[in-house]
This record gives structure tokens, C-alpha cells and sequence, in this order.
């Protein structure tokens, strides 16, 4: 599994540095789509990423107009970071990525077997999500 995985994660590396990105602009990406607006320091410990690792993603993707950083206006302290509609777009194009990365990795099962890998797999990560197997994030 960790062998599959790692071709799968340098496979869709490889399509995003094509891009000038990263798996990690990517998730910066993903997560302000999923789950809306974040101040900076809550983004970086949502996706277990170093503050100091967020504030260069965040400037690479400012830079490149994919997301837009404000400073709260209840406290200039805060910074909060939003997908711009080009990064909404860009996002879309990436997850396509991914699908094809995916259709490559599972390019030798057919449809039922996909369909039982996959099925496989959740119940795997339910039994760590339900604290029987101690799911830890990764880094």
C-alpha cells in the first residue's frame, strides 16, 4: 500500500510542478474550497503544516492570484486567506489531475474490483478513525 501510494503522490507531483506547484499548494487549495475562509494559523494546524511552511504556500499562491490574504478586521493580528475564483478554477483542473492519476494507478482492476478495493479500504480507515487502530495525522 505504501509503495502504491508513494507512485500515486509522485505521479500527481509530477503533473503539478508541470504547473509550478506543490501537493501542498494543492491542499491549501482543497481546503479553502471545503471548508470556506481560514485564518492563516488555523489552515496551518487544520492541515498539520509549520506556520512558518504556510506563510511561503500562501505567498506562492498570492503571488500567482490563486487565493487572496486580509487582515481581520476585529483583529489586525489575524490574517485570513481566501480562494479566488482563479484558484476555485485552477482546483478543478488539479482534481481532474488527480482523477487521472487515479484512473492510471487502477488501470488493472475492472470496475467490480475498484469498487471492492475501495470498500476495503474505507472499512481500513473507519477502524482508525474509530480509535481502534489510533489514526495519527501525517506529516
Amino acid at each position: 500500500m505504501s509503495r502504491t501510494g508513494k507512485a500515486a503522490r509522485s505521479r500527481l507531483a509530477d503533473r503539478l510542478a508541470d504547473r509550478g506547484l506543490r501537493l501542498r499548494h494543492m491542499a491549501v487549495l482543497a481546503a479553502l474550497v471545503d471548508f470556506g475562509p481560514h485564518v492563516q494559523r488555523q489552515l496551518a494546524a487544520r492541515l498539520t503544516i509549520d506556520r512558518s511552511d504556510m506563510v511561503k504556500l500562501i505567498d506562492d499562491l498570492v503571488a500567482a492570484g490563486l487565493v487572496e490574504r486580509a487582515r481581520d478586521v476585529a483583529d489586525r493580528r489575524r490574517v485570513t486567506v481566501t480562494v479566488s475564483p482563479a484558484g476555485r478554477a485552477l482546483l478543478d483542473r488539479l482534481q481532474a489531475d488527480a482523477a487521472a492519476v487515479q484512473e492510471e494507478i487502477l488501470a488493472p482492476l475492472n470496475a467490480r474490483e475498484r469498487a471492492r478495493l475501495a470498500a476495503l479500504l474505507t472499512r481500513v480507515h473507519d477502524h482508525l478513525r474509530s480509535g481502534s487502530g489510533a489514526l495519527r495525522p501525517s506529516r
